[in-house]
């Protein structure tokens, strides 16, 4: 979503060109910096969502050493850095494991949840013209999904079937069944949705996918690292993953509630086989042959590195710890909302995502408010609210936010409108 005001002030601005003579690294690193004091300010926990933060030093420091040791080289040829390669086969392989990936199962690495998505339906798309000959296929998923599925399909050439969420803001299963047909490539649950941090009811879903002979994709890119924590925790999870039948494939983010740096997605198959999909294979090229698994040529190595180096460092008691904390920070915010007058969290969310809305008040008016005091809150639409991803490093501010909306509420003015506020989950 891009603010129209500021679309109009870019074509009034003089065309940045490059300069006949290199400026010094001080005057460079100077206006880099005096750029950067405008951005969101994640550091100190005003961020609800792009940015994941734990609060720990010791994190941080191992994310900008293992960023830093693969800062130069390419992730396209796991055969000239090896090291990569082993990498990037430990983290689909521990993330497919949390997952409860069955014996023969297979995953890829990928830049964020959109492009493991993509990967999905494009691989939905080629099984359904091989297996069925399905050539003017569709998608099924509820009108929560994330709109990676939309663009995928967009990119595909496939048709999309949004379909209606019930007053809990699950996904609509009876929906959902009337949509599917026999040119349906794929169908879509959110374990958990990003609009209000709901779990569809995937159990059912998959099992009418599986009824209908249709893969389902069980989309788990902010929950893969929160969900199974909560169930060691002993939290009620409703199944979600390769445990159910129907479940054929699913998208896990690291770079979320892995706590990994931004670049780093799983996506995962039940059948290994389903991979050779997803690969592009050109041998024409005078070069030789020219094969990729990801929508990349060249890619970052970094985010592989800074992934695994996560994992690895935490384990699954540090992921328990963090997740401990994290739902304890929660259960605090959620409660405060709750106890400001007219203020109520939609639905039932099951983990460390929500939004709320106003009963008494015009909601985007307190969001307001609170972006003057640079809370940046996500606006959602479809009811009107403010929407929050909860970090680690709001334990550290969770009373000045709660001082701050109950302000807000107080001693709000007219709404400014849905604002430029940029719904993005990767």
């Amino acid at each position: 979503m891009t603010n129209e005001h500021s679309r109009g002030e870019q074509t009034k601005r003089e065309k940045a060109q490059l300069a006949p003579r290199g400026q010094s690294s001080a005057s460079v690193f100077a206006e880099l910096f005096a750029r950067k004091s405008a951005d969101a300010d994640w550091h100190h926990g005003r961020t609800f969502n792009l940015v994941y933060p734990t609060g720990r030093s010791d994190l941080d420091e191992l994310l900008i050493e293992a960023n830093m040791a693969y800062v130069f080289e390419n992730a396209l040829n796991p055969l000239k850095f090896p090291s990569l390669g082993s990498m990037q086969r430990d983290v689909v392989e521990m993330t497919s494991a949390l997952v409860h990936a069955p014996e023969g199962a297979g995953a890829g690495f990928s830049s964020g949840g959109t492009e493991s998505i993509f990967l999905s339906v494009l691989v939905s798309r080629e099984r359904a013209r091989e297996e069925k000959g399905i050539t003017r296929g569709n998608i099924v998923f509820p009108e929560s999904a994330h709109p990676a599925f939309a663009k995928a399909a967009f990119y595909t050439g496939l048709e999309i079937r949004p379909t209606a969420i019930d007053a809990s803001f699950a996904a609509d299963v009876h929906s959902m069944r009337d949509a599917i047909d026999e040119n349906t490539v794929l169908c879509v649950g959110s374990a958990y949705g990003n609009p209000h941090g709901i779990i569809d009811p995937i159990e059912e879903l998959s099992a009418l996918a599986l009824s209908r002979e249709v893969p389902f994709h069980s989309d788990s890119c902010i929950g893969a690292f929160v969900l199974p924590f909560m169930e060691r925790l002993g939290y009620d999870v409703p199944a979600f993953d390769f445990r159910l039948e129907g479940v054929t494939q699913m998208s896990c983010d690291v770079h979320k509630y892995g706590y990994s740096t931004k670049g780093a997605s799983v996506v995962v198959y039940r059948d290994e086989a389903w991979l050779a999909h997803q690969t592009f294979d050109y041998d024409v090229w005078p070069s030789g042959r020219y094969r990729t698994a990801s929508m990349a040529g060249a890619r970052a190595a970094s985010p592989i590195a800074a992934a695994w180096a996560t994992m690895r460092y935490l384990g699954e008691e540090g992921y328990l710890e963090l997740m401990s904390s994290l739902m304890a920070t929660t259960e605090k915010i959620r409660t405060g909302i709750a106890s400001i007058d007219g203020l109520r969290v939609l639905g039932n969310p099951i983990g460390p995502l929500l939004t709320f809305t106003s009963d008494n008040d015009d909601i985007f008016a307190i969001g307001d408010v609170m972006d003057d005091r640079r809370w940046n809150l996500n606006r959602t639409a479809r009811p009107h609210g403010l929407h929050m991803m909860i970090s680690p490093l709001h334990a550290n501010y969770a009373d000045e936010f709660l001082q701050d909306l109950s302000d807000a509420v107080r001693h709000h003015g007219p709404s400014r409108g849905i604002g430029a506020g940029y719904n993005e989950r990767s």
